[in-house]
């Protein structure tokens, strides 16, 4: 496909102005995800997406879209695109056989050629939409750089089972350094799923083996990797958050598919090698790497190691330290006081945030299960460790026991922080709207607000 081939009607498509009864909205949107800006400018992002996210024209210049907006928020970005269904495209034309053993390609002489001609295709098609100005769409006044070169080296795969993978190779080295220098220059860095060996021989690599190898060398705080599916999925239901401890797990007890357990062991690769998240997203969705970065929920499974031992459910030891956190609070007014005794009596709906044996944070969740809604109470990060994330975590909690306990939704009541909970989904309720035994407690006096969020 030439440059020339890039039709506009597929770019003006996806391009207008919200229209006027739509602007209240969509101003809102956009104020709300100006944290998300503040929070990933600086940060390093790779991005792998399966082959068939580029073989399409549509889905290319939706990729290409998003990847140049978020490299214009200041977020360093380095792209490896796969190329399975060019490769099979030219292996068919040619009247060649793909040969495959545990799910990885055996590249044979003539299917490297293929390989070769897959990926510097993809790799043109990629710069010839990067390249794209066109007015009236959203790559207008764009100024992209993309730089592509030799970064890896690689090695044989060799002879496994008997099997001798030949030009199917695995990443031995990445040169780091080159790249973070490139994405410092303000460059967009594309690396294709090939690498030679110190000798010069090709061969044919693993998109996913590529971009972890690439995200752990030059230490990037996240992973995107565009897949085929969804997202981890445990009985057909995606996993929004996982642990690596609950994703090994999960591996060990053999309870996903073939592709889940594919898609989480380089996730695992990239985690414990210093990749501080890793997100598992459709590729086939439009705007779903912008859905994952820029909404709270996102739209596919974030990987991360977290260490579990720094959120728990509380005991009746955090007692004293749960009075201590939540005192400011309600001292201010943001909070209602809760005497020592009912903070022992309740100690089970609590969860906590530790660090080195010091409580930092705490939320509540205080079940009604007969109308399917919990109460999310006693929200609070102590000052020295706010503006980290720590209420989000919090939150993701809270809905997981929510969800745990067979609840469809959860409710706050707030006087101060109502936009805070705006930003993560809840929209505003009437008093009617809560549970029977909660309206005849709710304090008329404080007339604190209520929002409710749909889990």
């Amino acid at each position: 496909m030439s440059k020339e081939d890039f039709s506009t009607h597929h770019f003006v498509s996806v391009f207008s102005e919200p229209a006027a009864k739509d602007l209240p909205k969509w101003v809102s949107w956009l104020r709300s995800f100006a944290p998300y800006v503040h929070l990933h400018r600086g940060r390093t992002f790779v991005v792998s997406c399966a082959g068939e996210a580029v073989a399409d024209e549509l889905q290319l210049n939706r990729l290409v879209m998003d990847i140049s907006l978020i490299a214009s928020m200041g977020i360093h970005v380095v792209l490896v695109p796969g190329s399975r269904p060019q490769i099979e495209a030219l292996m068919k034309l040619r009247g060649l056989h793909a040969r495959f053993y545990k799910g990885v390609r055996i590249t044979d002489a003539e299917v490297l050629a293929c390989v070769k001609e897959a990926c510097g295709e993809t790799r043109f098609n990629l710069e010839a939409a990067f390249s794209q100005g066109l007015p009236n769409t959203p790559m207008q006044h764009s100024r992209v750089k993309v730089v592509s070169g030799n970064f890896v080296t690689a090695k044989p795969m060799g002879v496994i089972d008997g099997i001798d993978h030949l030009h199917t190779g695995l990443v031995r080295k990445v040169d780091g350094e080159i790249i973070k220098d490139l994405l410092a220059r303000g460059n967009i860095v594309l690396a294709s799923p090939f690498g030679f060996s110190p000798t010069g021989e090709a061969f044919n690599l693993t998109t996913e083996d590529v971009a972890a190898a690439i995200a752990a060398a030059i230490g990037a705080d996240k992973l995107i990797l565009c897949v085929g599916v969804k997202g981890v999925r445990i009985k057909k239901k995606v996993e929004q958050d996982l642990t690596a401890k609950r994703a090994q797990q999960l591996i060990d007890e053999k309870v996903l598919d073939e592709e889940d357990v594919y898609n989480l062991t380089y996730a695992l690769r990239a985690v414990k090698n210093g990749v501080k998240r890793v997100h598992i997203i459709p590729y086939a969705l439009d705007g779903g790497i912008l859905a994952e970065l820029f909404t709270h929920d996102g739209v596919g499974t974030m990987v991360a190691e977290e260490d579990m031992e720094s959120i728990r459910e509380a005991t009746i030891d955090d007692v004293g330290s749960l009075i201590k956190l939540l005192e400011p609070f309600e001292s201010q007014g943001i909070l209602v006081r809760r005497p020592r005794e009912k903070i022992e009596r309740e100690i089970n709906c609590f969860t906590v945030l530790e660090h080195d044996g010091f409580i930092y944070g705490s939320a509540a969740l205080y079940p009604y299960p007969e109308a399917k809604i919990g109460e999310m109470a006693a929200v609070a990060v102590h000052p020295d460790f706010q503006g980290a994330g720590d209420g989000d975590k919090l939150l993701r909690r809270i809905e997981q026991r929510a969800r745990d306990l067979g609840l469809t939704r959860i409710f706050v009541l707030t006087t101060r922080t109502a936009h805070w909970f705006i930003k993560r989904g809840f929209e505003p309720a009437p008093v009617e709207s809560l549970p029977v035994e909660k309206q005849r407690m709710y304090n008329w006096h404080r007339r604190s607000q209520i929002f409710i969020k749909k889990l």
